[in-house]
């Protein structure tokens, strides 16, 4: 039996129960993905992170994320959960934390109250509009945009942050768009300097509506920053959860910034010891 600490951080609020929560795993070694996957579903959350120290100049650990269903690329609110837990408990003191991931490198360093993540940024450029993609999501979109890398997810732009938040998604019918996931946003209402609104729908990754997804804004972020003709951005995802990025478009990255609430930690069990 192998014993595995596990902390659940909420990323992008100031509040216990706000924001995103994530599980973080500090391991010795990583077990086999069967176990890394089982894990992930047993802690049923939008995404567990695992990390492993990194024996090398470029990074402190080894990163990966799990949904429920599968491994992703790219996790900004569990990877501000996991610097968190280097900052606050595997080391204190320490200023910036480098990790190793499928995205190359992230950094996360303090500043003040906030952690900020130095993230690709991923522009958006047009895309043909689905057929049939306005009744699956609730309504029919102005523009749909998507970045060049890969399969990412569509950015569905509207004209404002009523109609966004009134989307009620048919989750069944957006799974026929596979592997897409859904960035839906517009622009803030003016309450609180907020620049820009996002929900986003992930039941390709095993999820329905991710409370707040940091990765979205590699994608969102530089489209905004294009249309209001200004770098530095305040973003806010308009789930049941909600939650709060400070953003700045820098060349080819984006620096997200974010809070965090520590609400849970434990042991978690596992049962046999594939380990690689």
């Amino acid at each position: 039996m192998i014993e595995i600490p596990v902390y659940q951080v909420d990323a992008f609020t100031t509040r216990a129960f706000g924001g995103n929560p994530a599980a973080v795993c500090p391991l010795d070694a990583f077990p086999d993905d069967v176990a890394l996957q089982s894990i992930a579903l047993e802690n049923n959350l939008s995404e567990t992170a695992f990390i492993v120290p990194f024996d090398g100049d470029d990074a402190h650990y080894t990163l990966r994320w799990f949904t429920p269903g599968t491994e992703v690329a790219l996790c900004g609110h569990a990877t501000l959960a996991t610097a968190h837990v280097v900052f606050n408990h595997l080391q204190p003191g320490l200023q910036e934390v480098r990790f190793r991931t499928l995205s190359g490198t992230l950094t996360v360093m303090c500043d003040g109250d906030r952690y900020q993540m130095n993230f690709p940024g991923l522009p958006p450029h047009a895309y043909p509009t689905p057929t049939g993609i306005g009744a699956a999501i609730g309504a029919e979109p102005d523009r749909v945009l998507k970045s060049n890398e890969g399969d990412r997810d569509l950015l569905l732009v509207y004209p404002d942050e009523a109609t966004v938040a009134c989307l009620s998604p048919d989750m069944n019918a957006l799974k026929a768009y596979a592997p897409f996931g859904f960035i839906a946003t517009a622009p803030g209402s003016g309450a609180g300097d907020v620049d820009f609104v996002s929900r986003c729908f992930f039941p390709n990754h095993g999820l329905g509506e991710d409370p707040v997804t940091g990765s979205a804004h590699c994608v969102s972020a530089p489209y905004w920053a294009k249309v209001f003709g200004k770098n530095k951005l305040f973003a806010r995802q308009i789930s049941a959860r909600s939650g709060d990025l400070w953003l700045e478009v820098k060349g080819d990255r984006v620096l997200i910034s974010g809070q965090t609430v520590e609400t849970m930690r434990g042991t978690l069990f596992l049962p046999d010891k594939r380990i690689s």
